[in-house]
């Protein structure tokens, strides 16, 4: 049984969307293991990974669903005490995640035909994230 560790960095846009599997191929591939899992986990109280299909038109109905979840301009108590204006952006974080695990088999990560990693910047503004990629396996 063997680890693997690896942290990229990315500089996120308020609101975006980052496809990260390929990260996550590059660095399985780096690990030299065969069979396993691999965590990617985002470091931060407003950021998400999530599963989606890389589908331009998926991207805007996905904001408008948080929209209809967590409202940007509802009041939220985090607002009223620190004044920043993303209490909604923790709430979408809390409610999507911030980590995702995927078995892999003969070093291939097992996801369906159109199924991405996708990292979203929840919050107002731009960020600069870390991603950890964290791989178990043999």
């Amino acid at each position: 049984m063997g680890t693997f560790r690896k942290v990229l960095s990315y500089e996120t846009v308020s609101g975006g969307i980052l496809y990260v599997c390929d990260d996550a191929r590059s660095a399985l591939k780096e690990s030299g293991l065969k069979e396993g899992l691999l965590c990617l986990f985002v470091k931060g109280s407003t950021g998400s990974l999530v599963f989606m299909e890389m589908d331009a038109e998926l991207e805007p109905d996905l904001e408008e669903a948080l929209e209809r979840i967590a409202p940007s301009d509802a009041v939220y108590a985090h607002d009223r005490k620190w004044g920043d204006g993303n209490g909604h952006s923790h709430t979408r974080a809390s409610i999507l995640g911030g980590s995702i695990t995927i078995p892999f088999a003969e070093g291939e990560l097992d996801l369906g035909r159109w199924q991405q990693v996708a990292l979203i910047e929840n919050d107002v503004r731009d960020r600069h994230r870390e991603l950890i990629i964290q791989i178990v396996g043999e």
